[in-house]
């Protein structure tokens, strides 16, 4: 796995052992990143569920201003720990080693998002909770995205009120579905 574009373009990236992350390939990581290349200059993300911390650090070196990584396992912390020093990226970081419910608790009323980029465990089915933890803490700008990484097959059970989807990107196994507040006229 390595940094695709950017400034840290090329640096290689550490994946936590085991079987507990799993990380995105770098080609579904390009195609997602050429669609959100032009919202990306001077934006705050979040990497929920971040496991390495490739798809954070990737927005970093694309031109993401700030980006608050959440990951509740040891190892994946220490990566991303790992991977944002050997990128230069980590001034631009805050890493926080919680449950993504804690994390996200944590993060109220401390300024919103402009994009939010989640991958839970894909059998856990935990997206819309934690869309409702976003939409309850106004985490999300109103203009903001939420991206979610789930099965092909996968379902989001139900959307906050205001939230509608925008976009689907399906790959051979998986997809991205894009997430964004209703805008009122």
């Amino acid at each position: 796995m390595r940094v695709i574009a950017g400034k840290a373009r090329r640096l290689s990236l550490i994946t936590p052992k085991g079987q507990g992350t799993r990380p995105t390939t770098d080609i579904i990581k390009e195609t997602l990143f050429n669609m959100i290349q032009n919202d990306l200059d001077d934006i705050r993300f979040l990497d929920l569920f971040a496991g390495s911390g490739g798809i954070g650090i990737e927005a970093l070196s694309r031109g993401a201003r700030e980006c608050v990584f959440v990951d509740s396992d040891r190892e994946a912390v220490r990566c991303i720990y790992a991977n944002l020093e050997h990128t230069k990226l980590i001034s631009q970081a805050k890493v926080l080693g919680y449950d993504y419910k804690k994390a996200l608790r944590r993060l109220r009323g401390s300024g919103q998002f402009d994009m939010i980029f989640m991958d839970p465990p894909y059998s856990e089915h935990l997206e819309s909770e934690a869309l409702d933890l976003i939409s309850d803490y106004e985490l999300l700008k109103n203009d903001g995205t939420v991206i979610i990484e789930m099965t092909k097959e996968g379902q989001i059970n139900a959307l906050p009120e205001g939230f509608i989807i925008k976009r689907e990107k399906i790959y051979k196994s998986n997809k991205h579905i894009f997430i964004g507040k209703e805008t009122v006229s």
